[in-house]
């Protein structure tokens, strides 16, 4: 089969950072996999860390951790899904990469791709929807209830685990969402994203955001750059407010900071379930259903911004350049087995979508 990987850790403006190659075909599934026909993938930041982190010293390593295609084949355990169901996943950090023609997942990791999306559009979702959807509501234990009030800040709110927070933000809860961007371009994302108010991470975040929420945020989605703006955020949290973070501090944090308050620290890392198997690990399969229903409710949008073109060498290194440029907006997206790109939504969707 046809795939992507890499062999060396190096910079991506080296042609070899990144191949195109021959591999195997996957065995048959056993257990609870899956067999996926992968139509289409998306490319996340973790795949840029992975590939500058982890010298694989020659052998061709797979990247990739969000997909959307076709049930192949199904293990003998599998009871979640059947051959021909169409898919959405984001796949496990300790498995084979999806930048491949064919791909063994977990089927409890797994979600059904909504059916008003498509394999483009569906594959922009898991591994972001994952991230916020467990960020807020499994680790900081924000209440889904429309009718709750508060005030939510989410530093870094224009890219993907920040666009899908906010989404979920205004669906599923009643908060006051505030997004962070620096850019006049990802301000009016984070805008169309459905924030109520959009302040400049770059600029006095302390003062913006008391201007805002004079007794304090009560809670804080800390989605990049959580080292740089630790003490402000502590500075504009409420007393007994909780924050979550997901990116990985240049620095030490001062945790003690956090006692006069009494804040609360949550961390997410979206593969722990799949990386420890933990008993619940099928609740990931269930977020990935939700998140479908609300997509074919009108309530969630997906994040695509660009589809960069078929799966090969060159168009994933396009992409894992500018994602490495810190200045994307939204998801970008490679078709898989010589499809057609589906149109995507462009970098400036339909603002009257959130307008309620």
């Amino acid at each position: 089969m046809r795939a992507v990987a890499y062999t060396r850790s190096l910079p991506i403006t080296d042609p070899a950072s990144l191949i195109d190659l021959e591999l195997p075909e996957p065995s048959p599934p056993e257990g609870r996999d899956l067999l996926v026909r992968v139509r289409a993938v998306s490319v996340n930041p973790v795949d840029t860390k992975v590939r500058r982190r982890n010298d694989p010293q020659g052998a061709p390593e797979v990247l990739g951790w969000d997909a959307a295609g076709t049930v192949v084949a199904v293990g003998p355990d599998a009871r979640l899904f059947h051959p021909g169901d169409e898919v959405f996943y984001a796949g496990a950090i300790n498995r084979p990469g999806c930048n491949a023609e064919l791909h063994l997942v977990d089927e409890r990791i797994v979600g059904p791709k909504p059916s008003c999306l498509s394999f483009e559009e569906a594959a922009a979702l898991p591994l972001t929807s994952l991230t916020a959807y467990e960020l807020m509501f499994h680790r900081m234990g924000i209440p889904r209830d429309p009718t709750s009030r508060g005030t939510i800040l989410i530093v870094g709110a224009g890219g993907g685990v920040g666009s899908i927070a906010t989404q979920l933000a205004r669906a599923m809860t009643g908060l006051t969402v505030i997004g962070t961007a620096s850019r006049p371009k990802s301000r009016d994302w984070v805008r169309v994203m459905g924030a109520h108010h959009v302040v400049d991470h770059a600029g006095d975040l302390v003062a913006q955001v008391r201007a805002l929420a004079p007794g304090g945020v009560d809670g804080v989605l800390s989605l990049t750059a959580t080292a740089q703006h630790f003490p402000a955020l502590v500075e504009v949290m409420a007393p007994q407010a909780r924050l979550g973070l997901i990116d990985d501090p240049d620095g030490p944090l001062d945790i003690t900071l956090l006692k006069r308050k009494s804040l609360s620290l949550h961390w997410e890392f979206m593969f722990t379930r799949s990386l420890y198997e933990t008993h619940d690990i099928e609740r990931q399969h269930r977020v990935l259903r939700s998140i479908a229903t609300l997509v074919e409710a009108g309530r969630l949008r997906s994040t695509l911004t660009r589809c960069l073109g078929p799966l090969e060498a060159a168009t994933l290194r396009q992409a894992h350049e500018m994602l490495e440029s810190g200045r994307t907006v939204g998801k970008l997206v490679l078709t898989v087995g010589g499809l057609p790109p589906a149109p995507g939504r462009g970098d400036a969707p339909n603002p009257s979508f959130f307008q309620k």
